[in-house]
């Protein structure tokens, strides 16, 4: 059959052809591009070790977030450094809203504490919510004879630099509280830091370590099993879920107030769009009565923020206090 059609009416056919076939795939990938947030699985990273106060509320939070997110969402744990591993490695992380950060006080004590850090709390993020807030319990090894704060001071007085105090890590919340303890008291007891509140309070268990400033969260269970002994909460009044448990300020130490806070960041430049969707699932889901009354049991307060803002300035005010009790106390990295 002979071929009619002129060469250069072909050739044209092609590139037209050709350039439909690139607009329609252009198309497509801008429309997958677009796609809505959250389009696949989020990341949680908790800078701590499994069983600590941080991954306990971040796992419970990232359980809930899955409904109104309608993505799977979970958690990393990237210990170390005291919360700095985690928080550098989430500051580093694409800023697409698939990467977020449990922060605690330990970032705005150690924005103070070390001098140089390789992330910015404030300029490396951008603070969602707040979740929860929380208070911290003294405990000790079941076998410390001492079966109150005075007798154990009685006994820190009589060996001094001869007991020791676990934390969750140089310069984090627990430490301090640790020391501000002490510097009330002015007992020598020696500091020893673990990668997380898990580890350290597991030696209080075992017996490694006589006693701690435990995040309450996960030390309840085991005060109600027998295991460690509680001396005082860090509270200003009693807490609803240890009501028996007498505060350190009731006890003598006067205006003794040490609160743990967690919350949600993201990096710097994540769309505003993933912000503001975030927010109002974190809200959410700290309204759910199952959340709640897990919260509630372990010694915890959901406490979303208003607004993105609103835990900006949360933030920043933590920043300036916590550099202040660094400043005074003389604490060094």
């Amino acid at each position: 059959m002979i071929d009619h059609c002129p060469r250069d009416l072909r050739s044209h056919s092609i590139i037209v052809g050709a350039f439909v076939l690139l607009v329609l795939l252009g198309g497509i990938s801008a429309t997958a591009h677009a796609q809505p947030w959250p389009s696949r699985p989020v990341r949680l990273i908790a800078a701590s070790s499994p069983g600590s106060g941080v991954d306990l509320v971040a796992r419970v939070l990232a359980q809930k977030l899955a409904e109104p997110l309608g993505q799977q969402v979970v958690v990393d744990n990237r210990a170390g450094a005291g919360g700095n591993l985690g928080a550098e490695i989430a500051a580093k992380a694409a800023a697409d809203g698939y990467t977020l950060f449990m922060g605690t006080p330990a970032h705005a004590i150690n924005a103070a504490l070390y001098r140089k850090l390789s992330y910015d709390i404030v300029r490396d993020f951008v603070p969602v919510s707040l979740a929860t807030t929380g208070h911290y319990v003294l405990v000790v090894n079941p076998t410390v004879p001492a079966r109150s704060v005075k007798e154990f001071l009685a006994l820190a007085r009589a060996r001094p630099g001869k007991l020791n105090y676990a934390s969750a890590g140089a310069g984090n919340a627990t430490h301090l509280a640790g020391e501000l303890l002490r510097s009330m008291t002015g007992i020598d007891i020696v500091h020893v830091p673990y990668k997380g509140s898990g580890p350290a309070l597991s030696d209080v268990i075992a017996g490694h370590v006589p006693v701690m400033m435990s995040n309450i969260l996960i030390a309840q269970p085991h005060i109600r099993s027998g295991r460690v002994r509680a001396y005082g909460v860090s509270s200003l009044k009693r807490l609803g879920s240890a009501p028996d448990i007498p505060t350190l300020h009731e006890l003598g130490f006067t205006g003794f107030e040490a609160e743990q806070w967690f919350g949600i960041f993201a990096p710097a430049a994540t769309p505003r769009e993933a912000i503001d969707i975030l927010h109002g699932s974190i809200v959410k889901a700290l309204q759910d009565p199952g959340v709640r009354e897990r919260f509630a049991r372990d010694g915890a307060v959901p406490a979303p923020s208003a607004s993105p803002e609103a835990f900006t300035t949360f933030v920043r005010a933590e920043l300036t206090r916590w550099a202040r009790v660094v400043r005074e106390a003389k604490i060094q990295p």
